[in-house]
């Protein structure tokens, strides 16, 4: 289902879209180029977010990792 809406675009990027898609096309790519926008930022928030989750637990979890090394060589 589609909706109709009024956006405001500056002329510089109006004039892209006209050479990136054809007259007709144009809401079609628009709405293309939102969800890969969408897409590729939600992406790097979700490597952002687990890389600063790791740094954060690192020093636990090096700590567990020694741990289980030292019960490992006693069994």
């Amino acid at each position: 289902m589609n909706r109709r809406i009024n956006i405001t675009l500056p002329v510089d990027v109006l004039s892209l879209i006209g050479r990136a898609a054809k007259k007709g096309q144009r809401s079609r790519f628009i709405a293309e180029a939102v969800r890969y926008y969408i897409e590729s930022v939600g992406r790097a928030n979700l490597r952002r977010r687990l890389k600063e989750g790791a740094v954060r637990r690192a020093g636990r979890d090096l700590r567990l990792a020694e741990e289980w090394f030292t019960l490992e060589d006693e069994a």
